[in-house]
């Protein structure tokens, strides 16, 4: 069994991205420029948006944080997004999601100009990305495909399963997995709602877990020498942590871990490679390498 070290990889994406960022601006170029947008106090949404600041420095790239109390109503953010769609000087930004109740997010992702969309979730690079055009492609899939690649993982004509099917991971992680130039696998998408899920987990050479239920992946779900890639970060109480809780994935790791060729940690697999992928984004939109 080999780890698939997402923290190492994703660091050695950022110093090539920094690299490269270095070239152009020695050769007069725009420094890229992230911007995100964060609204209320969520801890995760905190964590992670603390966590793209830090990885923008490690870029090289300017960063700007704008905050909202979660109070703010629906057309104050529309015109905060508006504003960053016309500021010539921002490459590419975010909307932190989950919104509070009152925001329509659909709405939100919509009002976002798609050649700045890095967050890939544009029905414009949505749509792009389904029929195998250049877009920006929604960042956990992404990091994960940028993981096995990496890795040197074979996907053309295995077969795939896929936990869950939500807009940010389970749907744009089947259509990667399907296209030709990315995973060119046979692909199964399972949820809730599956019926013979576990069978078609045993029969899969790469599990995909996406399905936000601790430990929902038993080792009697997976064949030897599968692929797992555990997309799960739940927090779970866990009293001998400062914190008082920690990260905990979809796959229940000692007990896979044994059976497979290649896992996923939960933390420190897919969640640094998410950052990363942002940071890819980013850098093309500056580059205006999808669109001009």
């Amino acid at each position: 069994m080999q780890l698939i070290d997402g923290k190492a990889t994703a660091a050695a994406i950022k110093a090539e991205i920094a690299e490269e960022v270095k070239e152009i601006v020695a050769q007069g170029g725009k420094q890229p420029h992230l911007a995100a947008v964060l609204v209320g106090h969520d801890g995760g949404s905190e964590t992670y948006v603390k966590n793209k600041v830090l990885a923008c420095e490690a870029c090289g790239f300017k960063s700007t944080l704008i905050r909202f109390e979660d109070n703010i109503s629906e057309d104050e953010l529309l015109c905060c997004v508006d504003k960053l769609n016309k500021d010539n000087d921002v490459d590419g930004f975010i909307v932190q999601l989950p919104l509070p109740k009152h925001i329509d997010e659909q709405k939100i992702i919509e009002a976002i100009d798609y050649r700045k969309d890095v967050d890939g979730f544009h029905p414009i690079n949505v749509g792009r990305m389904a029929i195998g055009l250049p877009c920006f492609i929604s960042a956990t899939p992404l990091g994960i495909i940028t993981l096995l690649k990496r890795y040197g993982i074979e996907t053309s004509g295995k077969k795939c399963v896929i936990l869950g099917r939500s807009n940010i991971v389970g749907k744009p992680m089947a259509q990667l997995m399907m296209q030709k130039q990315y995973g060119d696998a046979t692909v199964t998408v399972c949820h809730s709602r599956s019926k013979t899920l576990k069978e078609e987990c045993r029969a899969a050479d790469i599990i995909i877990a996406a399905i936000g239920q601790p430990d929902f992946v038993t080792a009697d779900m997976v064949k030897e020498g599968a692929v797992i890639v555990d997309v799960g970060t739940t927090r779970v109480p866990d009293v001998t942590r400062k914190s008082g809780f920690r990260l905990n994935g979809d796959v229940k790791f000692d007990e896979v871990a044994p059976k497979c060729s290649y896992i996923t940690p939960v933390p420190g697999g897919v969640g640094p490679m998410t950052i990363c992928s942002l940071m890819k984004n980013t850098l093309a939109a500056g580059k205006k390498e999808y669109y001009k």
